[in-house]
């Protein structure tokens, strides 16, 4: 199965959940306000959000359609949900020295974390570069032994300490074995606890220090993994990860096991925050880049094109 095929099937449900909400909505006549305030609140109802939904609310009305059926409905959405999602639609770059480049990988514990940084050094490796990751998440024995799983699953080795040692330490000897021996990328997984901001903030301030003492540059990014399932949940994520460090970009994981995928939507016009990558599987290859067209497309329910 390709991965186009994937990612429809992916959203799915998604795309089902769309539908359900704005069925009858389109007729062969035109749109007046009543049936506009409908397609907004169904798209509301689909989790894209309040912003996005106003403004491909306004974006229709703005047409002034004379007849408009289903599909020419979701042939509209699709285009304007891509002109959301097309800005922050960008790839994850690592070229650039010195190296390793350093990829910080923050979020909640649950999210896919852990899962997604095995996917996202198998995507690396796949383009030749050389892949380290750090188990800097010590304070759960789970997560460490996770890492050394995908390490061992993607053939990429892995520093790890003593259960509930010091992340930043870990971190350290990463920078200084990827450099000794030409690694491209360190990737780092973290703590996932937001029950305690403060702790969260000294820790990855803690490990920026320390990185900065190596290379000025590090960390080159950091990029904050949401579960799509939790829905609108996932924004206040944003809201208090973006209080405790500077996230550069999001990766989206589980979006083939929820309806609320327009999330995605709803993340991308009221943070414009990169996204750098999705994921809509369990398998080594279910993580890829975003492609805006094809996700607007899935989530309109319209075929790849």
């Amino acid at each position: 199965m390709s991965w186009l095929e994937r990612l429809t099937g992916g959203f799915k449900k998604t795309a089902d959940r769309l539908t359900d909400n704005i069925s009858g909505l389109a007729t062969k006549q035109a749109l007046d306000t009543a049936t506009l305030d409908d397609i907004e609140e169904a798209l509301i109802a689909s989790d894209l959000g309040p912003g996005a939904s106003k403004r491909i609310r306004e974006a229709i009305a703005a047409r002034r359609f004379e007849q408009l059926d289903e599909r020419g409905l979701r042939t509209i959405l699709a285009e304007e949900i891509e002109a959301i999602l097309r800005p922050v639609a960008k790839p994850l770059d690592v070229w650039g020295f010195p190296r390793p480049h350093v990829i910080l990988v923050i979020g909640v514990n649950g999210s896919g974390k852990t899962t997604t940084i095995g996917k996202l050094g198998h995507w690396l490796k796949e383009q030749d570069y050389g892949v380290l990751l750090a188990a800097g998440d010590t304070f759960r024995a789970a997560a460490i032994e996770q890492l050394q799983i995908w390490g061992k699953r993607i053939d990429a080795p892995v520093i790890v300490g003593k259960e509930g040692g010091d992340a930043a330490g870990i971190v350290f000897d990463g920078v200084k074995q990827a450099t000794a021996t030409g690694i491209d990328a360190l990737i780092v997984d973290t703590a996932g606890r937001l029950q305690n901001k403060t702790h969260l903030m000294d820790e990855l301030s803690k490990i920026r220090k320390v990185l900065g003492r190596l290379n000025p540059d590090a960390p080159h990014d950091v990029i904050l993994v949401l579960d799509a399932t939790t829905g609108q949940n996932a924004l206040s994520q944003i809201e208090v990860f973006k209080e405790t460090t500077a996230v550069s970009g999001l990766i989206m994981t589980k979006l083939d096991g929820t309806a609320r995928g327009g999330m995605l939507v709803a993340a991308a016009e009221k943070f414009g925050l990169p996204i750098h990558a999705i994921g809509v599987g369990e398998g080594v290859e279910d993580l890829r880049p975003f492609d805006p067209r094809a996700v607007a497309r899935a989530i309109a329910g319209l075929p790849p094109s």
